[in-house]
């Protein structure tokens, strides 16, 4: 080895040794001990199965819900839903699929779209429908319910807002299915 190649050496151990004893002298100085109790603790609950089995029912029957249900409130609540979904008839595909007539409508069956693996898994081969109870427990947890969608919204908590939004979205339809009795 040359001495320049000797003194670059020396000058990269002398930093490295630099670093570490300031490292080592620090945390002698500013040690902190770890707390006896951590400040709150952090629930992670876990992945339900694939169908919904697992998803907590609602406390109050959709029925019930349905026969307060305002469907003028539901479109309000709708604009959530319009910048992925369109809800006219013939509307277009957006990143989810068209909701016109979705009630009583087979899961992952609307035609041009193109649905996750998960939803059509749920499915059963179109055998399923979007009946009420589906939507209702679909729309509170969409990840929850069917474990694997593409659907990234968070869902709609609160009771009364999404039978709004069931009573709206039955209302997009040629002939809206009936209601069930509570």
């Amino acid at each position: 080895m040359n001495a320049y190649s000797n003194m670059a050496m020396g000058a990269l151990l002398s930093t490295v040794f630099v670093l570490m004893s300031v490292s080592i002298a620090s945390e002698g100085l500013f040690h902190s001990k770890a707390p006896e109790k951590p400040g709150f603790a952090i629930v992670a609950e876990e992945a339900p199965s694939a169908g919904g089995e697992a998803a907590a029912p609602a406390a109050v029957p959709i029925a019930q819900l349905l026969a307060k249900a305002d469907a003028t409130a539901g479109a309000a609540v709708f604009k959530k839903c319009q910048a992925c979904h369109s809800g006219e008839k013939g509307g277009p595909n957006k990143v989810g699929p068209d909701l016109w007539g979705i009630v009583n409508r087979p899961i992952a069956g609307h035609e041009g779209f193109s649905y996750s693996a998960a939803l059509k898994d749920f499915s059963k081969g179109g055998s399923v429908v979007w009946d009420f109870e589906h939507l209702n427990h679909f729309l509170a947890a969409p990840k929850a319910y069917v474990a694997g969608t593409a659907m990234g919204f968070a869902g709609v908590k609160k009771d009364d807002e999404r039978a709004n939004l069931i009573a709206y979205l039955r209302s997009l339809a040629d002939s809206p299915a009936p209601l069930p009795t509570p």
